[in-house]
């Protein structure tokens, strides 16, 4: 790739008018301590002192990965300290690609089922998202020779300590500034901690076809698989080397970028579904979009009847959404064709009979 003329990093410098996101000590503890606003804790105030006392040097000081160890040999910078927390994610990440290059095991399917309601907590009511995340594992699984999992991200919604957190949008810096797991968190000083996506990273990483099931949550995706869409733009381009750019150094990171950068796609050649459901409006538009994302991330579409948008109780009550799904036979019987097209069209790549047409062309523009 040839270098590029180096450009202005423009205006880096901090807003004027805009305060320091930096908070003083009082009120770092005060907010600190509102996790803890539960009567019970009232008895264990002393102790929640200290521990709000040594919360608050962390965040002081900066603290962002207090246990690290030495990169080691394969980094730019073995001498570089990593942060252990991304040194398990990116053992866990290198796993879960040699499951996927195993041969010898089945196809895999991950299924996302990306509505935010469940039945664990508000509003107690399982989604349709998720009744169809079940009707296609079953459809899937049930010539015995795909094994497929759901990623249920209303977890979020319903477990202590389940968070993604926002992006950074480092890319939008320099594109090696983005590591390969995410390193922005976990951010120990600012309690950003509890990340799920060091585990969702290597299910879509294990996975040779993806498929995504998603309401209309006001003419977009929901906030949960949206959440995760920006994250994995690290899987799109992202550096696998943190130590090439000293970390966080987003100079360094400019000057490599523009000496060459290759935008390593790390999920291409993976198949894909999508079925989209609404109410009233925006079901076509969102189908379009996370093709559209997943096409950009060079996985591909396992063929047209892999992709599907419908209503389910067009302009109906919302009390009887379910029973609407219960009666609605064909839909349940196209969302069962969705599946089975990527189950199909996994085993035909399985058995050499399909190949993605222009994955192995240069691309004249890169990310």
């Amino acid at each position: 790739m040839p270098k590029r003329t180096q450009k202005s990093p423009g205006n880096t410098t901090p807003r004027k008018g805009m305060p320091s996101p930096k908070l003083g000590e009082q009120e770092f503890k005060v907010r600190y301590r509102q996790q803890f606003a539960d009567p019970a804790f009232d008895k264990l105030d002393s102790e929640l002192g200290d521990i709000a006392e040594v919360a608050w040097q962390a965040y002081a000081d900066s603290r962002k990965s207090p246990r690290t160890r030495k990169a080691g040999p394969g980094f730019a910078d073995p001498d570089y300290d990593l942060s252990v927390d991304w040194i398990a994610a990116r053992q866990a990440i290198d796993d879960a690609q040699q499951r996927y290059e195993n041969r010898a095991m089945p196809p895999h399917v991950l299924i996302i089922n990306s509505s935010s309601r469940s039945e664990h907590t508000c509003p107690g009511e399982m989604s349709k998202s998720f009744r169809l995340a079940e009707l296609a594992r079953d459809a899937i699984e049930s010539n015995g020779k795909l094994t497929a999992e759901i990623l249920d991200l209303s977890r979020l919604a319903s477990e202590y300590g389940r968070n993604i957190h926002p992006c950074k949008a480092c890319f939008s810096t320099a594109a090696p500034l983005c590591h390969w797991p995410c390193s922005c968190y976990p951010n120990h000083s600012l309690g950003q901690v509890q990340d799920w996506m060091n585990d969702i990273y290597p299910l879509w990483v294990a996975a040779h076809g993806i498929m995504v099931i998603t309401p209309v949550n006001w003419y977009q995706v929901s906030s949960p698989l949206k959440l995760m869409m920006d994250r994995l733009v690290c899987a799109d381009g992202g550096n696998p080397d943190p130590t090439l750019t000293g970390g966080k150094d987003a100079e360094k990171a400019k000057h490599v970028e523009l000496d060459g950068w290759d935008y390593p796609r790390h999920l291409a050649g993976r198949l894909f579904s999508i079925v989209v459901h609404g109410d009233v409006e925006g079901a076509e538009n969102v189908r379009h979009s996370v093709s559209d994302w997943l096409r950009f991330m060079n996985l591909a579409p396992a063929g047209p009847a892999a992709e599907l948008d419908r209503y389910i109780g067009y302009w109906k009550p919302y009390a009887t959404n379910h029973q609407e799904l219960d009666i609605d036979e064909a839909i349940q019987g196209e969302v069962r064709n969705v599946a089975l097209t990527l189950a199909e069209a996994l085993m035909d790549q399985r058995a050499g009979r399909i190949r993605i047409a222009g994955s192995t062309l240069e691309e004249p523009r890169q990310k």
